[in-house]
């Protein structure tokens, strides 16, 4: 297990590095720079003074934009890796200041709070897909199949947004429950402590219902076919006819192997619940990374759009790392060698 963990560890490594110089490149593409969207602050009325022609080739000169793309982007990784230095913003949505603002502040003020959420919607997901699958499976063609069919099918066919005003006005209006944002007003700006922490969960609770709405209804009719073709094998019906409990069989075998369309979709869970969320996130209000990647690509901001694809492409490359460990401890039929050449638990 430890040569493949560092195999896959040095192949991701390799993998971010060539994805960040992908995303650099592509962020470089439309016309215009970083001075640009400095230039276009001003313009706005942001209370700073227009630029000399002076100050314009020194600000070009010390964020090294006359230089080739391929310089602009080793020196920028050299900094994110040797220094955690992803350069600065100019941008509104990272502030006014004429000396701009670090990428990281930036990352630091949105990043946790969508990882929260992705964290809190992916638990939720699973809490109620697995056991809804596995007794929509048990109970083919039954009234409860029939109504768990019905949901599923609904949480696929409506839209994330208009499920979360449905669920805004019946909170607001049934429950009395503060709506929108993350924190209630005086736990915005409170230290963290354990009523700050309940007070986010119940503000989470929400956004993880309508973002998860549509996965936990797919998840649900994977797990059930999967199920269904694990239930009608020999080994299944072989254990039945030995006289071993139902749910032992059931929960034994079959489920475990049935689980692998949940592991294997890890990775693509924690980018997409991070990056996909922008719409939820406008309508909620919730301070997520999100629309803060948006803002910032209309304002061609490069180094704060190239630091969130990157964390986005860590969050995939990271999960689906973990999708395949996960593989091999639950699936029993995918065995490592001892070259770590004999793995099944796929690529990342």
């Amino acid at each position: 297990m430890i040569p493949y963990i560092v195999r896959r560890v040095l192949l991701a490594t390799f993998t971010l590095l060539i994805i960040s110089f992908v995303s650099f490149m592509i962020v470089q593409i439309p016309e215009g720079d970083l001075f640009d969207a400095y230039d276009e602050m001003i313009s706005a009325g942001m209370g700073l003074p227009p630029p000399t022609f002076e100050q314009k080739q020194q600000f070009r000169e010390e964020y090294g934009l006359d230089n080739p793309l391929i310089v602009q982007w080793w020196d920028w990784i050299f900094a994110v890796v040797t220094r955690g230095d992803f350069g600065k913003s100019f941008t509104e949505v990272a502030g006014s200041s004429s000396s701009g603002i670090d990428v990281r502040r930036v990352i630091n003020q949105y990043l946790p709070y969508s990882i929260y959420l992705a964290i809190f919607t992916t638990i939720i997901t699973w809490v109620f897909s697995v056991p809804i699958g596995i007794y929509s499976a048990v109970r083919q063609n039954t009234l409860g199949d029939y109504v768990f069919t019905f949901l599923g099918f609904t949480g696929l066919a409506v839209p994330d947004f208009l499920l979360g005003l449905v669920l805004m006005y019946v909170f607001f209006a049934y429950f009395d429950h503060s709506v929108g944002g993350i924190f209630s007003g005086e736990y915005l700006t409170a230290p963290w402590s354990i009523g700050r922490v309940i007070d986010m969960l119940s503000h989470l609770i929400i956004p993880s219902i309508v973002i998860g709405t549509a996965g936990t209804a797919g998840l649900i009719r994977i797990l059930r076919n999967n199920l269904l073709d694990e239930l009608s094998k020999p080994y299944v019906v072989t254990a039945r006819a030995k006289g071993l409990p139902s749910w032992r069989v059931i929960i034994k075998y079959p489920v475990r192997i049935a689980l692998n369309p949940f592991i294997s979709g890890i990775g693509g869970m924690l980018p997409a619940l991070v990056s996909g969320t922008v719409i939820i996130s406008i309508v909620l209000s919730l301070p997520t990374l999100g629309p803060t990647l948006l803002e910032a690509t209309f304002a061609q901001d490069g180094p704060l759009v190239s630091a969130g694809i990157l964390l986005l492409s860590g969050l995939s490359v990271v999960g689906t790392l973990i999708s395949d460990i996960m593989l091999v401890i639950v699936d029993p039929r995918i065995k490592l060698t001892g070259s770590g050449r004999g793995s099944d638990s796929g690529g990342v």
